[in-house]
């Protein structure tokens, strides 16, 4: 069973399973299990590494045992007694009830280690399940639902090889799913695709760095933190050497942010998280013990998806270090003051993301003021419409600003997304072929035809510093009607010179299809317009020379994925993606993004082949010794 099957199992047990509860509380709930498996089984790898046998654990893993409790909790920061153990109570489910849940959740909270990082990172993160569990009934049919989650929680398959990656990949699943039945939610979720876009645009612009440190101010789930991270991995030898800073309001929210962390076996020393209201308490960073001891700190990197035109207390900022360079956000609409939040965090080469409402591009007021400010100081480097409904929560079209602090470049490039997605429900969504299209224009920075445009700073002062992406990006032209060929028949010229590309591509197809009757129409000059197309010398000769390239890519593939052991899934995608850019460059009216959705299409399922056969090594070792 590969990982979507397995989540797609989990999430109909769980639509049979819900009942009265709603899909908000489950999610707590199905969540909160999954999270406590997984710091359950962190500790018992931790005590196998340190020659502990289940055995021995069923004996003497208890509270009693100072040292271990202390080793425990220096280490990993907290401490689990075997009997309150997931495995445990599957093992156990004949015996079980609630109370071991409640029990084993009080005594979490007791063996926290003492140090404030671990403190920080596991404090009330139980909470919300602790809360939930009475909401589902009487004891006993609390007892019940939760004998059906531990099972479906313990058929997610969890070993060294896999870890983190398959539990991640059904958390997000199971987060993805709860957003788009509840608004509430969808308000801090990000779509995974979204995610994915901003952290190929941020990694590419830290792909130098050997350490990096990233923020999310307003961090929800959690999800751009991660996908940023495992971005930027690709370029860095080291992953310990990311910290990742997020902030969030909401209790929930922020349980989410700091589980989704845990998950991807973070070291706890690179998680700096803190509950709190960003526009109201900057942060990072200061001691929540001393509200006096704030300290600037600047990153690398900013990523955000702030609630859209959110109210705030907007006439007590005026003194505000974040904002006075640029002016106050009305207090209406707090997008912007979230943007300047971020852009004052940014180091000086660093870069940030977010996600903000189509509005701010041309709304007036003090909006049009700190918009002039930061035309004026060079801060905008690309603004990306993206499709509307696309969102959990919301179908207003939304964009994509990234911004840096000092840019030597003036000119803003913006690209004209809102019609790369495809359906997909009542949402709308992007594919990977719509992010690879997206990601390399704005890396390249160049003007492409009805999607992209490279706006010089003066033409953005001659528009009144207004940023609405139509008055940049025109879109598709429209055919225009002849009349005279509409009451006189015939097809009309300015039809055939449409398809220009065609007739460059195969030069002697257009005279073989139409003949010129005068200066506003032409006729077909053939019985057949499949025959003569398929007959002709010119398309005869690009098939064929298509065939040739591709079958010699068939049989690079055989090598790179067949022949040589993968040791980097992502290096060997990136290489294949080159050179099936490479091979359409020789043949001018096909759409390398188009064939790069056929590759994209597949690849997911290639990659879990390409794990697995990585793991048979493994496994034939293992068994071996």
């Amino acid at each position: 069973m590969n990982k979507q099957q397995l989540a797609s199992l989990i999430w109909d047990t769980c639509n049979d399973m819900r009942g009265s509860i709603s899909a908000v509380e489950y999610k707590d709930i199905i969540l909160g299990f999954i999270f406590y498996r997984f710091v359950s089984e962190n500790e018992v790898s931790y005590l196998k590494k340190q020659d502990w046998t289940m055995e021995i654990m069923a004996e003497e893993l208890t509270e009693e045992d100072s040292e271990t409790v202390q080793q425990c909790k220096d280490h990993l920061g907290y401490f689990i007694a075997y009997k309150d153990l997931f495995s445990t109570w599957k093992d156990h489910t004949a015996t079980f009830t609630v109370s071991d849940v409640t029990d084993a959740l009080n005594a979490f909270v007791r063996n926290i280690g003492s140090n404030p990082e671990h403190q920080k990172l596991f404090n009330e993160i139980f909470k919300s399940l602790s809360e939930k569990l009475s909401k589902m009934g009487s004891i006993s049919n609390q007892t019940s639902h939760i004998k059906n989650i531990i099972k479906i929680v313990s058929r997610i398959p969890m070993d060294e090889n896999q870890g983190y990656d398959v539990l991640g990949f059904i958390y997000e699943f199971l987060l993805k799913n709860f957003a788009s039945n509840s608004k509430k939610d969808g308000e801090f979720y990000t779509p995974h695709e979204i995610s994915i876009l901003m952290s190929e645009i941020v990694a590419h612009h830290l792909r130098d760095r050997e350490q990096i440190n990233i923020l999310d101010p307003t961090s929800g789930s959690g999800s751009l933190l991660i996908n940023i991270g495992q971005s930027v991995q690709k370029y860095l030898q080291d992953s310990g050497n990311i910290t990742y800073y997020a902030q969030e309001l909401i209790q929930e929210t922020f349980n989410l942010t700091r589980m989704n962390l845990v998950m991807r076996g973070i070291n706890p020393s690179n998680i700096k998280v803190r509950r709190g209201d960003t526009l109201a308490n900057d942060w990072p960073y200061f001691d929540d013990n001393d509200e006096n001891s704030y300290e600037y700190v600047p990153v690398d990197c900013v990523v955000s998806n702030p609630p859209y035109s959110h109210k705030w207390d907007a006439d007590n900022y005026t003194n505000d270090p974040r904002y006075k360079e640029y002016g106050i956000a009305p207090a209406s609409k707090a997008d912007y003051a979230f943007l300047l939040h971020d852009l004052y965090h940014l180091k000086d080469n660093g870069i940030m993301c977010i996600v903000m409402p189509h509005g701010v591009l041309f709304r007036g007021g003090s909006e049009k003021d700190i918009r002039t400010q930061l035309v004026e100081n060079n801060n905008i480097g690309t603004i990306i419409g993206l499709p509307s409904n696309c969102f959990y929560g919301t179908g207003i079209s939304t964009i994509i600003m990234v911004l840096k602090k000092h840019r030597e470049d003036s000119d803003i490039l913006i690209v004209d997304a809102s019609k790369e997605f495809f359906k997909d429900g009542d949402k709308n969504r992007l594919s990977g072929h719509h992010i690879k299209k997206i990601v390399d224009a704005v890396l390249n920075r160049e003007n492409i035809p009805h999607f992209a445009s490279l706006v010089s700073k003066q033409t953005i002062k001659d528009n009144d510093y207004n940023l609405n992406i139509p008055r940049y990006v025109e879109s598709e032209e429209k055919v225009p009607v002849d009349l005279h060929a509409t009451v006189f028949g015939g097809i009309p010229n300015y039809e055939v010179e449409h398809l220009k590309k065609y007739w460059e591509a195969f030069p002697s197809l257009c005279d073989e299809l139409f003949t010129r009757i005068n200066e506003h129409t032409s006729e077909l000059s053939c019985d057949s317009v499949i025959d003569a197309i398929k007959q002709n010398a010119d398309v005869i000769a690009f098939e064929a020379n298509y065939k040739e390239a591709f079958q010699a890519l068939e049989d690079q593939l055989y090598e790179l994925l067949i022949d040589n052991q993968v040791k980097n899934v992502a290096a060997l995608k990136k290489e294949i993606t080159n050179r099936i850019f490479e091979l359409c460059q020789q043949f001018g009216i096909v759409d390398k993004y188009l064939v790069y959705k056929a590759f994209d299409d597949v690849w997911e399922q290639i990659s879990l082949d390409l794990e697995a056969i990585c793991w048979v090594p493994f496994f034939i070792i293992h068994n071996s010794v």
